[in-house]
């Protein structure tokens, strides 16, 4: 197997168990989560801002399915790709571990999950996505 690594450090962190947290933060000021993890907040421009987990639980927004791939991808086509409300109020532009919207829906529970792809190279990468979870 060859060696993994993250698509970027500093956006998520794997749990170990099927799930991954977002990093993000909690503005002092105006209570606000945000992601990626930043100390100035993009709302109100505090800078208190303090580390904080995001996920893994969400409802899918917004989706669709990319259907021919990008420029180095060496992924499964299609892929969904979505926006996904987290419990903390975020908003995630992300991808989707499901590629046929036939069986995605707005409102459908979903779960931040790590997926591996490879880069240009052919290493192994890791990434987040999200994958329909059961209700609850």
């Amino acid at each position: 197997m060859s060696a993994s690594r993250p698509v970027r450090d500093g956006l998520f962190r794997d749990c170990g168990d099927g799930t991954a947290r977002l990093l993000g933060a909690r503005c002092a000021d105006c209570a606000r989560y945000h992601f990626p993890r930043a100390e100035v907040c993009p709302y109100c421009s505090c800078d208190s801002c303090s580390a904080a987990d995001l996920g893994p639980r969400g409802r899918l927004w917004l989706y669709t399915a990319v259907l021919r791939p990008p420029p180095g991808y060496r992924g499964v086509v299609p892929f969904g790709f979505g926006v996904v409300d987290l419990e903390e109020g975020v908003r995630i532009v992300a991808r989707l571990t499901e590629g046929d919207p036939a069986r995605l829906r707005s409102g459908q529970p979903m779960l931040l999950v790590v997926e591996h792809l490879h880069d240009d190279d052919g290493t192994r990468v890791e990434t987040y996505a999200f994958a329909a979870a059961e209700e609850g």
